[in-house]
């Protein structure tokens, strides 16, 4: 007999049981969500409220876990419902709480739903049925999948449970996909002769102020210069008049778990550092960063957000740079438009029909701003 947990700290469930569904990634990894939880960056009282599923076996063999939040608001999620919200709420529809399956305040694209090699065949339904129970019992608006890859979109369509059709809502990132180049100006090679030149000033502008780079990885990778970043990483929100979500303790967390899987790229003028971009990578994707620099430094933030990015993804040949959301001034550096994906479950009959009409003028629009993005892109002509 197979059972369902909902479980409201995931240092409840083994660390090896999470990792044998969802195999040795940085996200959606144990360590990284339970970062989140245990340094309080993510806390009922912020209005993430967790409550992951776990199916296990009747000998207690881990089969299916779904990472689920109870949420009160939209924030931290870079798939934006307000609009649902404001049109549920002048309905007279309670919105809040949902439920959110996603990576807390992490707008990349992956895995998230862990299923066993020898998982059952109803391991996936058995899971969504609880997930319904869940929403009913909370009193939730609806469910959100945020981010999922094409994979896991798939497995929870085939299972879904609920009589309502999933509702599915695209979105526009900016990736950098890797064509077997050799080295960065192997990459170069792709952009028209302006374009490639333009490149080139930018990096060669950072070079002249005197700025060097370095990147650090593993053992290298020390709190010292962890700490480092932090100091400019808070910076960024300050200056906004903003709190960062995440806390020094969150990544000291990762650090101590996660070191291996993380890539620190430090700014340095006169042997002080005036920046640093922190990334997280497996064996396929380099993700994400978080940074701050000094502002008073040209071109410092393309170079190190992006351009030690691509060298590095390059040099371990990775498949893919998944720098996070918006930001159409990607564009021009070789990251291409890239369809991302989310599905949602309203429970609310009549606000359902409104998002879904709703969804079927967005996806046009999407695919349109896509279209147009692309003959942006520096590259020849002949090249796409």
């Amino acid at each position: 007999m197979i059972r369902v947990q909902v479980i409201e700290r995931i240092k409840q469930i083994d660390p090896a049981h999470w990792q044998h569904l969802f195999g040795p990634q940085p996200l959606p990894s144990h360590t990284f969500l339970a970062a989140l939880e245990e340094s309080h960056s993510l806390t009922p009282a912020s209005g993430w409220i967790p409550q992951h599923l776990l199916l296990q076996s009747a000998a207690l063999q881990p089969l299916a876990a779904l990472p689920l939040y109870l949420k009160q608001h939209s924030y931290g999620e870079y798939v934006f419902d307000w609009s649902w919200a404001d049109a549920s709420h002048q309905a007279g529809i309670r919105y809040y709480p949902k439920l959110v399956t996603a990576l807390p305040f992490t707008p990349t694209c992956g895995q998230r739903l862990g299923l066993a090699a020898d998982s059952p065949a109803q391991s996936t339904r058995t899971l969504l049925q609880k997930l319904s129970e869940q929403a009913h019992l909370q009193h939730a608006s609806g469910w959100h999948l945020l981010f999922a890859d094409k994979r896991c979109r798939e497995q929870i369509r085939s299972a879904w449970p609920e009589p309502e059709e999933l509702l599915e809502r695209h979105d526009c990132q900016f990736h950098w996909l890797n064509a077997d180049y050799r080295d960065f100006e192997h990459f170069l090679q792709r952009f028209s002769s302006r374009k490639r030149k333009t490149i080139r000033r930018e990096r060669r502008r950072v070079q002249e102020q005197g700025v060097k780079l370095r990147r650090l990885c593993g053992m290298e990778l020390d709190l010292e210069g962890l700490r480092n970043f932090f100091s400019f990483y808070q910076q960024t929100y300050q200056l906004r008049g903003q709190t960062p979500y995440l806390n020094w303790d969150f990544f000291m967390r990762i650090h101590a778990g996660l070191r291996d899987s993380m890539m620190l790229v430090v700014a340095e003028h006169k042997q002080q550092t005036v920046g640093a971009a922190l990334f997280l990578f497996d064996q396929h994707c380099l993700y994400g960063r978080w940074w701050g620099g000094d502002p008073e430094f040209d071109c410092l933030h393309f170079e190190a957000c992006y351009y030690q990015g691509i060298e590095f993804a390059i040099e371990r040949k990775l498949q893919r740079f998944d720098p996070g959301t918006q930001g159409e001034h990607k564009l021009v550096r070789g990251f291409e438009p890239t369809q991302t994906s989310s599905l949602h479950w309203i429970r609310h009959p009549g606000l359902h029909r409104a998002v879904q009409h709703a969804l079927i003028q967005e996806r046009q629009h999407i695919a349109t701003y896509m279209a147009q993005a692309r003959k942006h892109l520096p590259f020849k002509q002949t090249d796409y």
